[in-house]
């Protein structure tokens, strides 16, 4: 596993280095992924399959009623329930929402928390990071692992 030390990003409006994604995507195994679907056309259902088949350990977190199950793993209806430690928080969820499930990223010790695209929110990241966590926000932890082997060539000509 690459360690998290040292690697750094205060100004989540700035680009994330290579460096500092790859470094977490490199660290992490257990994925608390909020906002999970079992709507296999939802964007979040996708992300949940690749990074399950690429090896994380991921965890969907959904508290609808009588939800129990995505992909045949076990959901759970909020991250205190999780029965075991979570490396980084996925949040596929509302950016207001961020603040306060940042905090609950704290209460369970995660070491990172990921807003999804479109997912963004100073206070969270202000709230995580004073607790030691990393913080992503508005990035694609699928797009991003695969990144490094699809860069575009732009200066190709049509």
């Amino acid at each position: 596993m690459t360690s998290l030390d040292g690697l750094s990003h205060t100004d989540h409006n700035q680009p994330y280095s290579d460096d500092y994604l790859q470094a977490i995507l490199k660290s992490v195994k257990t994925i608390a992924m909020v906002g999970a679907s079992p709507d296999k056309t939802k964007f979040s259902y996708g992300v949940l399959r690749v990074l399950h088949e690429t090896g994380y350990d991921m965890i969907p977190v959904n508290p609808r009623p009588g939800l129990t199950e995505i992909r045949g793993i076990k959901v759970y209806p909020d991250l205190a329930s999780i029965d075991r430690p979570v490396d980084m928080v996925e949040v596929f969820r509302r950016a207001e929402d961020l603040p306060e499930i940042a905090r609950q990223a704290v209460a369970i010790n995660a070491r990172v928390l990921w807003g999804q695209i479109g997912v963004t929110h100073p206070e969270a990241a202000k709230i995580a990071e004073a607790a030691g966590m990393k913080v992503v926000m508005d990035r694609c932890p699928k797009i991003e692992l695969f990144r490094p082997f699809w860069k575009p060539k732009l200066h190709l000509e049509i």
